[in-house]
């Protein structure tokens, strides 16, 4: 790995002598089909030509390719020797003239960790399909360039393909005799070009829309899936959302979709979420969904198809210089993908999934020793990986939800058009943005961007309120406080609400707007108002802060948190109190009492998930061991009362049947999950599809109650790539000493398991229901994991560095696990930085785990 590292400097360098007029591309994929009897990775051809200029003529400098071998080399007309030139990673270029042409012939690999060319081949018919994933730089392992995003350059594909084969590209395509060409596209970079190619199911549609200038736009439609999906692709609603961002982007940005078609694949074994390449949107198929899901998997599925959407400008036409800027095309999309969601979409309650979800994985993030500014420090590619995190996408999206407050969303949106008509194909920097939002909104961007964009850590507010003779406010004052290693005040534009109890409910009953700025801020409108049961500092979501309740807000919401009536404000106070239990200010029992006594009542599908899975968590990580079981059985107890109480065939029936099952690990709670599987026993309306039938096998696989063959019996009866990885996620959660070895030397040992695979392995292996099965490996993990990080792809290092971190060890292994953890980053001080900010965290959350532990007393 440290071989394919790039630095910022090197690509500013580089970037400072060089400039791409074009690519043109030929792969040949009929490899991709029929036995491979080489030895070595399976492999297919890729010619490259690449035009490019040089202002210095004369100097030296390279060209990106990860490939087993290049077969011919050409600069100028002048053949290279390959072994002389090229290193495995990088190709020579020297004594280079004003205007060159580089033309590589090599042999690229195919992959199977998500990276580069990614093949997959699926068990169910042997089909083959392929996909090419390169964000932050593998398309280097495709085909050669230059790998960094400020080297803009049109680009020409022509693929050759399988016999009955589709291939998509950026481009439209058109095929005669069995090659693929595509129209060129326009100066995009290296890592959002994209091919596809396959036996996928594909549908079409089409947009159109009358332009302000009364010219027609139409864009074609398409979205694809592998073939064996295709009975559960639910098309229609991909392009109902995908047709009403269409028409929120273009109302708002005043830039038409410069792409030309506009396709979305749903592709196997992928890694992220979903990618923006401009025309052909990857996706990862698990957005298809083979059972039933709640509503909120619909919203998260929109929210994404938006997300990606809002890259096309945000990113795709307008592309950050260098992974230091990340936030300006991810904080972007995530804000823009929310506030598309919920001006365009049915899911007009996405800011408080926003609010509950989305922030929650970026406070997270703002607390650990890794924490950054929005705008980071990224070195080298390998930083730029891990960046890609809570802070660069929800947290900077809440700062823009913060700025949509200060400017005003007018100003806001006014900046945007006039920052894409300025930098359209080009790249730029933070202060391009500032520029045009200072123009567009007369306000000092400057002091903003400090406070906010570049510093790290998360503010805390809490209220502080002095009733009068009379019982009123007699002041009411907002306290902020900053962690000590990020000492950082910032100004904050908050609604603040004043609640209190009538005929049951807790209810509203004033708020004020106001600038909250220094330790200490005096809110002068709410002085003489009634006195309140609780204060929401924060109301409406429109700052990014941990929000902190005084002694009265905390005893009201205790008792009558479920009585909350705005569904916002209810969100917002569970996300206060989870961070409260995450920083030990609230124990885990409280936190869960909370949750058994009130969950019930939640209306919105999103937060009452968000609300399982924190309940897990506080039961697993925060709680003290003496008082799991206990904790455990509470959570069962009201989850199977709740699972029975909820409307039959309700999307709640199935949260709390999905939550039962996670929770469930007495003898004869595990005895109803088989009476479930087994038909014996059916509780109303739960149709137990595939899908839960594999939720409900995990936790009895973990328990030794689905042995090897059960599990193999449940893989013939879905023989598919979905069952697949379900059942290697199964089997390694056996409690055997025997099959946590066998994982173990899957995931570490050997390389032979896909990037889904590995992922599936390592889940089942990291039971927290198997503290003394897995205790053993901590050692193992130390000895192991600067030799994986320097064998593997960074994404499969990241999976196992990440993954296998003894994050529960047995309560008298705890401190020493820490221990352990402390003397290899003491001797490892010279080990690859990334791969030390991933132990850190690890550390970190560990540490933060122990704290809650041994704070509450029982």
């Amino acid at each position: 790995m440290p071989g394919e590292n790039l630095s910022r400097d090197e690509a500013r360098e580089r970037a400072a002598l060089l400039s791409v007029d074009g690519y043109e591309v030929s792969l040949d994929l009929r490899s991709a089909v029929g036995d491979d009897a080489g030895e070595g990775p399976r492999t297919f051809r890729s010619l490259t030509t690449v035009r490019f200029r040089c202002n210095e003529p004369g100097a030296a400098s390279f060209a990106d390719l990860i490939a087993p071998s290049v077969t011919a080399l050409s600069l100028n007309g002048r053949d290279l020797d390959p072994g002389a030139v090229f290193d495995g990673t990088r190709i020579l270029l020297e004594d280079l003239a004003a205007e060159n042409e580089l033309v590589v012939d090599a042999r690229c690999a195919y992959s199977r960790t998500g990276e580069g060319m990614h093949r997959f081949v699926d068990p169910e018919d042997g089909e083959v399909y392929l996909y090419t994933q390169y964000e932050p730089a593998d398309a280097r392992r495709v085909f050669a360039n230059f790998e960094q995003p400020d080297l803009k350059a049109p680009y020409r594909f022509e693929v050759r393909a399988p016999e009955g084969w589709t291939v998509w590209s950026n481009g439209v395509g058109t095929q005669t005799d069995g090659v693929w060409r595509f129209a060129e596209t326009k100066p995009i970079s290296t890592y959002i070009t994209c091919v596809v190619a396959g036996p996928y199911h594909w549908v079409t549609d089409s947009y159109e829309r009358t332009l302000p200038d009364g010219s027609r736009l139409e864009i074609p439609l398409g979205a694809l899936c592998r073939k064996g999906l295709a009975p559960h692709f639910d098309a229609d609603d991909i392009f109902l959302v995908t047709k009403q961002g269409l028409d929120f982007f273009h109302e708002h940005f005043d830039f038409p979709y410069p792409f030309g078609k506009y396709d979305q694949a749903f592709v196997p074994e992928y890694n992220l979420g979903a990618m923006e390449n401009p025309g052909l949107v990857t996706f990862r198929e698990e957005y298809i969904f083979r059972g039933k899901v709640t509503r909120s998997s619909y919203e998260s599925r929109a929210n994404v198809i938006l997300h990606e959407m809002a890259h096309m400008w945000f990113g795709d036409l307008v592309t950050m210089e260098w992974w230091d800027d990340l936030w300006l095309k991810e904080s972007f999309a995530d804000f823009m993908g929310a506030f598309a969601l919920v001006g365009a979409t049915r899911f007009e309650d996405g800011w408080i999934t926003f609010a509950n979800r989305r922030k929650a994985w970026a406070y997270r993030a703002d607390q650990l020793p890794s924490t950054h500014p929005v705008t980071a420090d990224i070195r080298d590619l390998q930083d730029a990986k891990l960046n890609f995190d809570g802070i660069t996408y929800a947290k900077g999206a809440s700062v823009l939800k913060q700025l949509v407050a200060y400017v005003g969303q007018d100003a806001f949106l006014e900046g945007a058009r006039r920052y894409f008509k300025r930098h359209a194909y080009g790249n730029t920097r933070l202060s391009d943005l500032l520029a045009v939002l200072a123009e567009t909104s007369g306000r000092d961007m400057g002091g903003w961007a400090r406070s906010w964009l570049q510093t790290a850590g998360v503010n805390a507010l809490t209220p502080q309120v002095v009733l009068d003779a009379d019982g009123r406010i007699g002041e009411l004052a907002v306290l902020q406080e900053a962690a000590e290693s990020h000492p950082e005040l910032r100004p904050h534009r908050v609604a603040i609400g004043l609640y209190r109890v009538e005929d049951g409910a807790l209810v509203r009953y004033a708020r004020t707007e106001t600038d909250v700025d220094g330790p200490r801020t005096v809110v002068a409108e709410l002085a003489g108002q009634p006195a309140p049961e609780l204060v929401l500092v924060n109301d409406d979501d429109l700052t990014y802060c941990k929000t902190r309740f005084d002694a009265t807000s905390l005893a009201t919401l205790r008792d009558h948190l479920g009585s909350m009536k705005d569904p916002l404000a209810r969100a917002l106070c569970w996300s206060a109190l989870w961070n409260m239990t995450r920083d030990a200010l609230l124990s885990a029992p409280d936190f869960i009492d909370l949750v058994t006594r009130f969950a019930r009542r939640e209306s919105d599908i999103g937060v009452l998930q968000m609300l399982h899975a924190w309940a897990d968590s506080a039961l697993v990580n925060y709680a003290p061991p003496a008082w799991r079981e206990t904790g455990g059985k509470l959570l069962t107890e009201i989850a199977l009362r709740d699972l029975r109480a909820a409307g039959p065939g309700s999307e709640q029936q199935l949260a709390w049947a999905r939550f039962y099952a996670s929770v469930a690990s007495a003898p004869q709670e595990l005895a109803l999950l088989t009476a479930l599987l087994d038909g014996t026993e059916k509780i109303d309306g739960l149709d137990v599809d595939q899908e839960l039938r594999w939720v409900f096998l995990e936790p009895l696989a973990s328990h030794g109650l689905a042995d090897e063959r059960t599990l193999a019996a449940e893989l013939a009866r879905d023989d598919t790539a979905s069952g697949k990885r379900h059942q290697v996620r199964c089997l390694a959660a056996r409690p055997s000493a025997a099959v946590k070895a066998q994982a173990w030397a899957q995931v570490v040992e050997s390389e032979a398991l896909s990037n889904a695979l590995v992922e599936a392995t390592i889940a089942g292996f990291a039971q927290p229901s198997q503290r003394e099965l897995t205790a053993p490996y901590t050692e193992k993990y130390f000895a192991a994991i600067e030799d994986v990080w320097s064998r593997r792809s960074i994404q499969i290092g990241m999976d196992v560095v990440r993954g296998l971190f003894p994050s529960h060890p047995t309560p008298k292994d705890a401190r020493a696990t820490l221990a352990a953890t402390d003397a290899w980053l003491t001797s490892h001080e010279q080990a690859a930085p990334a791969l030390r900010r991933l132990v850190i965290e690890a550390r970190d959350d560990l540490a933060r785990a122990l704290r809650a532990q041994e704070a509450t007393e029982l």
